[in-house]
């Protein structure tokens, strides 16, 4: 209903704040509430695609920790780190919860502070993603990005950092845009070399510890670590591009052995 209201079944009219107008009729709508005691209504509408035109440009990101993502181009775009910048008032909440009685009426008002602190962060993170993954598909033709173990690195000591940086959230972003607006999405193998291979003359270097973040490969060529990943995503991403339309086979050095841990080397950034 128009006015800020909408009209739900055995219900009826219930105030609202519209974020954004629905692209069309809706089929269904879901009432929520989350952990912060806010009410959500969610929508199932048809969506049709709307090819945006042709770019010409194509590229190839490197998710990472020391920056957010790098782009085959150069670019760098800094990690916001919501988490880490909430953390203070997130210790103090959390503190304050742990001294409530527990089924008091002031340990509940504890958790809802709690709660939407982490929500404040939550919602930061996804309008972060929605921002950057717009402009990199209004961007670009074509993206490719590295098929990342996210589950087996929030795993490691880096959890904290890969759980802020919420890379899986981020991927599917560009996955689903990417078809929506008519362009062309690839995941990359994670244990393609891509830290490891010099995108000058494809030779791949056995080791390079995460604290190296430029090196010179043998044929002169100097590398900055996560440019160069960037490039060798773009490369093995327009292959595998080529190879699902009957292009011939990827050429190029071989894949690493999963002992080597490639995808891990390239995302600790």
């Amino acid at each position: 209903m128009p006015g800020g209201k909408l009209r739900l079944p055995k219900i009826g009219d219930v105030a609202v704040r519209w974020s954004r107008e629905l692209p069309s009729e809706p089929s269904s709508v879901s009432v929520i509430k989350d952990a912060a005691g806010r009410y959500f209504a969610s929508f199932v509408v048809e969506v049709s695609a709307s090819p945006l035109s042709e770019s010409g440009i194509e590229s190839g990101i490197d998710l990472g920790l020391g920056h957010f993502a790098v782009l085959s181009d150069g670019r760098k775009i800094d990690s916001p780190r919501f988490l880490r910048r909430a953390e203070k008032k997130l210790k103090r909440a959390q503190k304050a919860l742990s001294r409530k009685e527990k089924g008091s009426k002031s340990r509940a008002k504890a958790r809802l502070v709690v709660a939407r602190q982490h929500a404040r962060v939550a919602d930061a993170r996804r309008e972060f993603h929605h921002q950057l993954s717009t402009q990199i598909i209004r961007e670009n033709q074509a993206v490719y990005v590295e098929d990342l173990a996210v589950k087996g690195l929030a795993r490691t000591r880096l959890a904290k950092s890969v759980h802020d940086a919420g890379w899986s959230s981020f991927v599917a972003m560009l996955e689903y845009k990417a078809r929506l607006y008519g362009r062309t999405f690839v995941k990359v193998s994670r244990w393609f070399p891509s830290s490891k291979l010099c995108s000058v003359c494809g030779a791949v270097r056995q080791d390079i510890p995460l604290s190296v973040r430029e090196w010179t490969c043998s044929c002169g060529a100097a590398h900055d670590r996560d440019i160069n990943t960037a490039l060798n995503i773009l490369a093995a991403g327009r292959a595998e591009r080529q190879n699902a339309c009957g292009g011939p086979v990827r050429p190029g050095a071989s894949p690493a052995r999963p002992v080597e841990a490639g995808s891990q080397g390239s995302v600790a950034a």
